[in-house]
């Protein structure tokens, strides 16, 4: 009777694991509902959902440009023409360039994406639901690599079970058998959760990726809003000048975006 006690210890590993991969998808879900209604993002929101505050200094190194307010050359340089901010993240833009007015634009867009400019951006994403927090994915990914572990602690519990030494009161295939329970219950949790819970992306929440989707229906056209925000969305491979695009080019790879 050994082998009931084995069978007990994997039905509490695989209820308790089961259990807090349900419970971190409610969670989730519950966060996501009311998120993002009724919220018209912005060219800097739809860059940072998209590619982070890398994306929204590219995008208002971008925009400034085409308004000749900064001189982007294709040698790597930005230049400073105006040096008027229209608001603060601009503003960071034109601070991070320096006081000389002119600066390589790599070390431009690093300085850039770590202003408080952007961070206080980013926190207005994340308190509407649009945006990941930090290590908001780390109850799921946990909860699932829990479910995952469980599966192999049932397997190797009923291997023990129908390995031990001794004759048992049953057929080995039925101990299999009650052993294959709790196992199925751990492989269905991980197929519902591969199916139904919303993948996160690195910034936007399945929220702003939905707004993101709507947004990316109507990049194409050829106003400056649009070019713009297909800038946003897709990064400066999408520039369509060809020295503003050998700008960042220069000395930074675009699959860096």
């Amino acid at each position: 009777m050994f082998w009931v006690l084995l069978l007990l210890l994997a039905w509490a590993v695989a209820g308790t694991a089961c259990t807090r991969l349900c419970l971190a998808a409610v969670h989730a879900a519950a966060a996501d509902v009311n998120a993002g209604r009724e919220h018209d993002l912005t060219l800097y929101e739809a860059a940072f959902l998209s590619g982070g505050p890398r994306r929204v200094a590219d995008l208002t190194l971008v925009s400034m440009a085409r308004q000749r307010r900064l001189l982007l050359a294709r040698t790597g340089w930005a230049t400073v023409v105006d040096p008027r901010g229209r608001d603060d993240i601009e503003r960071s833009v034109i601070g991070a360039i320096g006081p000389e007015g002119q600066s390589r634009i790599a070390p431009v867009r690093d300085a850039a994406a770590e202003a408080e400019a952007v961070g206080s951006l980013a926190d207005r994403l994340v308190r509407a639901g649009l945006a990941v927090p930090d290590g908001a994915r780390s109850g799921i990914v946990a909860a699932i690599r829990q479910v995952q572990l469980a599966a192999a602690a049932v397997l190797a519990l009923g291997a023990t079970a129908l390995l031990m030494p001794g004759a048992a009161d049953m057929p080995r295939h039925l101990v299999a058998l009650w052993f294959g329970l709790p196992l199925a219950l751990t492989l269905s949790c991980l197929a519902i959760a591969r199916a139904e819970i919303h993948p996160y992306s690195r910034w936007a929440s399945p929220a702003g990726q939905r707004l993101l989707g709507t947004l990316s229906r109507h990049t194409g056209g050829g106003d400056d809003r649009t070019y713009l925000t297909t800038v946003a969305v897709r990064g400066v491979r999408a520039i369509g000048e060809p020295d503003l695009r050998a700008a960042f080019e220069r000395h930074e790879p675009l699959w860096r975006d």
